[in-house]
């Protein structure tokens, strides 16, 4: 492992239980400085609670976790200074136009009132907000509200950038304009942990990538190493018939190298068929036939990283994982350290999650639009 003085995340033996839940179980994560580290996992996986402990959201039960060289446990305010974090709903005041949700944010950054709007100019040019920069929050479309969430996070010019699955809910054309967003981000030296379900997402942006399930560290490496460890090819079809399902799963299970999966409700069946190539091909082609099974699209394919996190994990990316991690992380924040973060003594309990819920670098919270006592902050702690 680097030394952590070269890294912009060291994580080390981290754990978190929710009651009898045990959400993290001892994670190891090192991301060097100016690269991107993709975190995969289903929902429940802990994912999220190893973001929120990382953002000092949230406090671990052991273990030990850096940022920049900064414990988010003892120097938490230190770390506040240093990140910036999109989490999975954008945190934005609704009320409030696009140009004065940012302004604030810098005001919280202690940035002053010109270099506020100044800085508010930047972005909002940057991320293709300028023309609606007036416009209050609430008449953005999704994709606009995650780019403005996005360039909140970055007010404070953060050296490492938490994005917790941030194309969910996108479009197909707002996704890839996030995609292109992040990279710029890269490019200019920022470290970046990203959390997604999407595995091209992370095959596309990510230089290595952890998989996680049921709180562990299942496995490591780039998306070619990984790709790697499922070896050969794919054999994939599509059964137009849902019926025949079960029937095109024993045609080929003799021909694969391992347990055929196949998707009920889109009707797609795979296997891995190792270095067979075109004689398990025509095998599962006699197969079929002989089940008088009817199928669309048959072909060989390299293995992707869905077929990686199903090897690994014996089930779907998109499949849930523990329980409701969501909502206990809610309730978390809600018992967190007062005015870290939307949760504790200063925010509503709820963190803020879709309420804009923010804390300033300097962990302090503040009224938001409506009055109610959330934190509004830069996104050193959302």
């Amino acid at each position: 492992m680097q030394n952590s003085s070269e890294l912009g995340i060291f994580v080390e033996g981290l754990t978190k239980s929710f009651g009898s839940v045990h959400a993290l179980r001892g994670i190891d994560l090192a991301v060097p400085r100016g690269t991107v580290l993709g975190v995969l996992g289903p929902n429940g996986a802990g994912k999220t609670t190893a973001v929120r402990i990382l953002t000092t959201l949230l406090l671990p039960d052991s273990g030990r976790a850096l940022v920049e060289g900064r414990d988010v446990v003892r120097e938490a305010a230190a770390v506040r200074r240093l990140i910036g974090l999109s989490g999975q709903s954008a945190a934005i005041q609704e009320e409030l136009t696009g140009r004065e949700n940012l302004e604030i944010i810098g005001r919280l950054y202690h940035l002053s009132r010109a270099q506020s709007r100044s800085r508010a100019v930047e972005l909002l040019d940057q991320f293709g907000l300028g023309d609606a920069a007036n416009r209050t929050a609430k008449t953005y479309s999704g994709g606009m509200q995650r780019r403005l969430d996005l360039a909140a996070s970055l007010v404070g010019s953060p050296k490492v950038l938490f994005l917790d699955e941030p194309t969910t809910g996108l479009d197909p054309r707002s996704r890839l304009g996030m995609w292109d967003i992040i990279r710029s981000l890269v490019e200019v030296g920022t470290t970046l942990l990203l959390t997604t379900q999407y595995l091209d997402e992370a095959d596309e942006l990510a230089d290595q990538i952890v998989v996680i399930d049921h709180g562990l560290v299942i496995a490591a490496g780039t998306a070619e190493e990984l790709k790697t460890q499922v070896g050969g090819d794919v054999l994939e079809f599509t059964v137009p018939d849902r019926a025949q399902i079960s029937e095109a799963v024993a045609a080929v299970a003799r021909i694969g190298e391992g347990e055929p999966h196949a998707d009920k409700e889109t009707g797609v069946v795979n296997v891995g068929v190792g270095g067979r190539g075109s004689d398990a091909l025509i095998a599962a082609v006699r197969g079929l036939d002989a089940a008088e099974v009817r199928t669309q699209g048959l072909a060989l394919r390299r293995p992707s990283l869905d077929d990686v996190f199903l090897a690994l994990t014996g089930h779907a990316a998109e499949e849930d994982g523990q329980a409701d991690e969501q909502r206990r992380g809610i309730r978390g924040w809600g018992r967190g350290r007062g005015g870290q973060g939307g949760g504790g003594q200063g925010g509503g309990g709820q963190g803020g999650r879709g309420q804009g819920g923010r804390s300033g670098p300097d962990g302090r919270g503040r009224p938001d639009a409506r009055g109610r006592a959330n934190a509004t902050s830069s996104r050193g702690a959302s």
